[in-house]
């Protein structure tokens, strides 16, 4: 089955034309979405209307949805639901997370051995101006790569840590119990790894949470990573996503980084999102192992 979608502005990104999402989809159309997300990393949906059910719904068609680590995000009503806002219920708590961290370059769950690298996020509330997010694409980093640091990065292992990504989170968002420590102790993973369907090879590392590489001294793991930061997140790289309320985006943390610009706080911004668990034999899942 075909499924109509255009690039956006010329980059990696699609938007799917015509997908209501809301009322379930047949196999085929769901198989031809797979091997498109699977293919470009970052799905589109525009003028959406969905439960939180359905929201679950759509996703488990791709995969498992996880429920992550701070379940203080979670929505009270679906606990695979993470609530990405800074409102505040009537008690003065905060209803979700939305900590500084994102406003960086990061992947999601790279602090996690075998991470659900599957997202799925829908936009409810937005500010008026900021807010926007960016992809960039570690696939064509990678082929782009001056030969000399793809000599060097090949092969390489990196520290991933979770205690890192919360040193750049706001106070209320950067609160750990001994709980969330025990699930997400230091893992390592391959620097570089190839899809599975394209046979392409990818980046995996993380600005906010990689901390070292092994059998590297720190101060020359500090200078590549950083050096393959700002190779990958060149423009020519990057898809910048300007939100509309109704937007659903699905994206690949395998190969993708991402970040949020920065808005106004005193507007409101409400979004919901879904993380999950994708297969290996369509999907860049890193293959990673607890750090020594």
């Amino acid at each position: 089955m075909q499924i109509e979608s255009r690039e956006i502005d010329g980059s990696f990104a699609h938007e799917v034309i015509g997908v209501r999402l809301w009322e379930g989809q047949e196999v085929p159309a769901i198989e031809a979405l797979r091997d498109l997300w699977a293919r470009c990393g970052v799905l589109v949906f525009r003028r959406q209307i969905l439960t939180e059910d359905e929201l679950v719904a759509v996703s488990a068609a791709f995969g498992k949805p996880e429920r992550i680590a701070r379940s203080d995000w979670a929505s009270p009503y679906t606990p695979e639901i993470t609530v990405i806002s800074n409102l505040k219920d009537a008690a003065a708590r905060p209803i979700g997370g939305l900590g500084l961290g994102e406003v960086e370059w990061h992947t999601d769950q790279s602090y996690v051995a075998d991470p659900a690298t599957g997202a799925m996020l829908y936009a409810l509330e937005l500010p008026r101006n900021g807010g926007a997010t960016s992809w960039a694409n570690l696939q064509r980093a990678f082929e782009a790569l001056p030969d000399r640091l793809r000599r060097v990065v090949e092969g390489k292992t990196g520290i991933f840590s979770y205690a890192k990504r919360l040193a750049g989170y706001q106070s209320n968002d950067r609160a750990v119990t001994e709980e969330i420590r025990r699930k997400t102790p230091d893992v390592i993973h391959p620097l570089v790894h190839r899809h599975p369907v394209t046979g392409c090879k990818a980046l995996y590392f993380d600005p906010t949470t990689t901390t070292g590489i092994v059998d590297m001294p720190d101060k020359d793991a500090t200078e590549l990573l950083a050096e393959l930061a700002a190779f990958a997140t060149q423009p020519q790289f990057v898809y910048r996503h300007r939100w509309q309320v109704g937007d659903v985006v699905m994206w690949d943390n395998g190969f993708l980084l991402h970040r949020r610009d920065d808005f106004d706080p005193a507007e409101r911004r409400f979004l919901k999102r879904t993380t999950i668990l994708l297969p290996r034999e369509r999907h860049l899942v890193p293959a990673g192992s607890l750090a020594a």
